[in-house]
């Protein structure tokens, strides 16, 4: 059967209705309309509207495309070039195959809309959705509701809608985005995001939050933007690749054993440092550390060094208005079993310490400048020895002759309002603190440096401190 210089139908068995204008066709059935082609046992042809219907099993094969698409069902208008599939619709090509059981295809435009379940596999990842358009010539995909890609070495991008380019591929997504790197144990979620896994780079905003999973206590962490990467290092002419994680701007993170905030952060997930930069503030327990930089070593989910290379300042709540604070130009600091063990301080050395008497009350309060300070302590903070060298000017006060002003040095702030105390306060940027966040800002402006870390304070009498020149009373 031929109509005018377009259509061919051939088939073993033909019967035609011409009142009805509706051809029957069956038994090896084929049909030509340029570069496609029709394959079915059963075929009912409307020779008015030029729509063909089969439902015993078909396959259309679009050769420009490369291109073959079965099911058992089917609806074809030559017109419109629009096809209709149900049950069992299996898409294949050279790149991928496609999984579902209804489905609408343009044979010239190439472009399929899903509307139901649907599995897209393909020898770089699998897609997963239920809504939305694939382009099978340029290979790219708009999905919605809750579309999820599966790259081959396990990571997966998902969205309310997503946008992937296989060619390149490139997905992005929007609305409840989750990204995930389950090698590198990363899980970064926001309201935007993509991932470019050419580039091995991922990227989300608009509540952005990644959860670090890689020791034993998970990093809760949020920032208006964050992204992973890979991080290329020469070594002795050797390449070595490093997954980084980043955040920017007004940055917290939660920790059960550590809390943070600062403008900007970067996690090596090989190392697990934390380096922190632009008035970074850390709690541990009743201790509050801030600087300009703040660096933490993490090994099996817990610090084992920190450092502040730009300038220090920790202080430590002992109760009702008593501070033991440190401040200096650098300091590293040393921990084991989650306690600090040693604290190096070099530079501008400047120590208030309130000893604590044996029944546990405070009744003197000690002031120290020197250029060095070393710090030992035993297990369970208890003081082993402090040292502070070459000269140390200073003195030991009674409280009761102490004004409340002289029992602060002139960097202290303490920002708990500021401190991330459950997973879900990482979100809380309030005004209010991104005023405090400000005056944080301002105040290391200020200061030529000023930071620190988990260092516990003196307790017990004084002692433990030994100097070349010892403090005066």
């Amino acid at each position: 059967m031929t109509q005018g210089d377009t259509l061919w139908v051939y088939s073993d068995v033909l019967h035609y209705y011409g009142d009805q204008g509706v051809a029957e066709l069956r038994s090896n059935v084929r049909l030509e309309n340029r570069s496609t082609t029709l394959l079915t046992d059963a075929l009912d042809y409307e020779i008015n509207s030029n729509v063909g219907y089969y439902f015993d099993g078909g396959t259309i094969v679009d050769n420009r495309n490369n291109t073959e698409l079965s099911s058992q069902y089917g609806r074809y208008e030559l017109d419109t070039k629009q096809a209709e599939f149900s049950r069992d619709v299996h898409l294949v090509n050279d790149r991928y195959e496609m999984f579902t059981d209804l489905l609408d295809y343009n044979t010239q435009s190439h472009i399929a809309r899903i509307t139901s379940e649907t599995l897209i596999v393909s020898d770089s990842n699998t897609i997963n959705t239920s809504n939305g358009w694939y382009n099978t010539s340029a290979d790219d995909a708009t999905l919605y509701e809750r579309a999820l890609i599966t790259a081959k070495d396990g990571k997966t991008l998902q969205g309310d809608t997503v946008y992937y380019n296989r060619n390149r591929n490139y997905g992005e997504a929007s609305g409840n985005v989750v990204i995930t790197d389950p090698s590198n144990k990363v899980i970064l979620d926001g309201d935007y995001g993509y991932h470019d896994d050419n580039a091995h780079y991922s990227y989300v905003t608009r509540r952005a939050r990644a959860r670090e999973f890689s020791q034993k206590d998970t990093i809760y962490l949020h920032a208006d933007t964050l992204c992973t990467l890979i991080n290329h290092i020469v070594n002795d002419s050797v390449n070595d690749s490093v997954r980084v994680l980043r955040a920017f701007n007004q940055v917290r993170f939660y920790r059960s054993d550590v809390q943070g905030i600062c403008d900007s952060l970067q996690l090596s997930e090989a190392d697990t440092i934390i380096n922190m930069y632009r008035h970074a503030v850390v709690w541990n327990l009743e201790r509050q550390i801030f600087g300009d930089e703040i660096n933490i070593h993490l090994n099996d989910s817990a610090a084992d060094w920190a450092t502040l290379p730009t300038g220090g300042f920790m202080a430590e709540h002992l109760g009702e208005i008593y501070y033991d604070q440190l401040s200096g130009k650098k300091m590293k600091a040393w921990f084991e079993d989650k306690e600090l063990r040693r604290l190096d301080v070099d530079g501008n050395v400047q120590v208030i310490m309130f000893p604590q008497e044996e029944d546990s009350t405070y009744n003197k309060m000690v002031n120290a400048e020197s250029s060095y300070l070393r710090l030992n302590l035993k297990p369970k903070q208890e003081v082993d020895r402090i040292t502070m060298w070459p000269e140390v000017s200073g003195k030991v006060s009674p409280l009761y002759l102490t004004k409340k002003a002289d029992m602060y040095l002139p960097q202290f702030k303490w920002y708990d309002a500021l401190r991330p105390k459950t997973p879900d306060d990482i979100y809380d940027v309030s005004d209010e603190l991104k005023e405090l966040m400000r005056s944080i800002e301002g105040g290391t402006r200020r200061r030529s440096g000023s930071g620190a870390n988990k260092p516990s304070v003196p307790t017990g009498n004084t002692s433990a401190i030994t100097t070349e020149t010892p403090v005066q009373p």
